[in-house]
């Protein structure tokens, strides 16, 4: 059991190293998007969805499962590139 926590360890480390990509992302959009009301985009969280439904249906995973969670991850995502955007605009 301890060696499967510390691989379930070391792929967290690796998620949350991607997550910080993802969001320097959104650094880089909040400095291109001209205004605050575009950075919610509600056809592009769409879309993600979508995309990562899919890619789980391939994986033999939870669509829905993975739905949800990107529901989060995309709405944080948002958050932190409105906090971006304020900081860059004031």
């Amino acid at each position: 059991m301890a060696d499967v926590r510390a691989s379930i360890d070391d792929l967290d480390r690796q998620i949350v190293a991607l997550i910080a990509r993802r969001f320097g992302y959104m650094d880089a959009a909040a400095r291109i998007k001209p205004d605050r009301a575009s950075v919610r985009d509600e056809a592009r969280k769409a879309d993600v969805i979508a995309k990562v439904k899919a890619e789980a249906r391939v994986l033999g995973l939870n669509e829905q499962q993975i739905a949800h969670m990107y529901d989060q991850l995309i709405e944080a995502s948002i958050r932190y590139e409105m906090d971006a955007f304020e900081k860059l605009r004031g």
